[in-house]
């Protein structure tokens, strides 16, 4: 068999990367990250992806005689501070929650800004006058998190001459990143588990039915998979409802000995979602809704992205305004 998996069972066949319809790549999130360590080991990981939901469990193992403590990140996927008009959402994804051991995780905030060229403009705005809301709002946010005050004319001419300001739109040119960072101890020969879980971004929409032209290359798509989507399609006049989840997978190279036991889980939400991505490793048939493949020593090298169709859109998916440091 391929590297790439291609099953015809119920249209499932495995991308590298997910494109929404108008072009919009889907925003990845990821795992837990923290520095290369010859300490500790990831012993397991159980990664869980739907098109509504991801869940991870690890299994950390300190492998060295003495306690050990690590500074740990969850990093959400930077944004920028002006209002954009694709259906790519940002800030915290929606459900977000993260625990040790069965217990919430008391993380702290690490806010940035940063300008076009990459620089740390966290101070400049800050001397302006900005607050860590105000440094990290987007008008995105509004109706969850409520709007702030304006900026004076003072600020804009101050902004503009930073660079901080587009003189025509007056929007903000800054991004937005935030990082929850926690230490975490690890005991000396001890297993230390942490779950995450959380309602991810995704590209793609409803009434999406075009697949544009490098869709074969990107979902490693085979004829039954074409056959699969013309079948639904064809019992709702075209109209075809789709969501791209991405998924941060080479953090995984940090730990010692890469992820020694590594399973991925693809789940549906209903029996007849078609499901694409490419990814090395046999999938597995679990039930109806799910397929799996697991690996031994697993070093990602690239990171995953996953193609959903036919599925529902009943919920909302956007991201909500992040903790900030306080």
């Amino acid at each position: 068999m391929k590297n790439h998996l291609q099953l015809a069972i119920a249209a499932l066949t495995f991308s590298n990367a997910a494109l929404a319809n108008d072009g919009i790549a889907a925003v990845g999130v990821g795992g837990i990250v923290f520095g290369k360590t010859d300490a500790i080991a990831m012993k397991k990981e159980v990664l869980n992806i739907s098109h509504n939901l991801i869940s991870v469990d690890y299994e950390f193992l300190n492998e060295s005689t003495r306690d050990v403590d690590e500074t740990i990140v969850f990093p959400l996927p930077a944004y920028p501070a002006a209002q954009q008009g694709s259906d790519t959402y940002y800030g915290q994804p929606d459900g977000f929650s993260i625990r040790v051991d069965g217990k919430p995780v008391a993380f702290q905030s690490r806010l940035v800004a940063r300008s076009p060229d990459g620089d740390d403009v966290t101070a400049q705005l800050r001397k302006l006058g900005f607050s860590n809301k105000e440094i990290a709002y987007s008008p995105t946010f509004a109706y969850k998190s409520g709007k702030v005050a304006a900026f004076t004319e003072q600020q804009a001419r101050q902004m503009i001459k930073l660079g901080l300001l587009d003189k025509e739109s007056r929007e903000p040119t800054w991004t937005v990143e935030v990082n929850y960072v926690w230490t975490q101890k690890f005991p000396a020969n001890k297993i230390v588990r942490v779950h995450h879980d959380y309602r991810p971004f995704v590209a793609g929409g409803p009434g999406e039915s075009a697949m544009h032209e490098d869709f074969a290359k990107i979902y490693c798509t085979d004829q039954s998979y074409l056959n699969a989507r013309a079948k639904v399609e064809a019992r709702k006049n075209g109209y075809l409802n789709t969501h791209n989840v991405s998924y941060i997978l080479t953090t995984g190279n940090t730990w010692k000995n890469g992820i020694e036991d590594f399973t991925l889980n693809i789940v549906k939400r209903k029996p007849d979602e078609l499901i694409s991505l490419c990814f090395p490793g046999d999938f597995k048939k679990i039930d109806a809704r799910t397929y799996q493949v697991r690996l031994q020593n697993f070093h990602p090298t690239q990171d995953l992205d996953v193609h959903f169709g036919n599925v529902d859109n009943d919920e909302d998916q956007s991201g909500v305004m992040p903790v900030l440091p306080k």
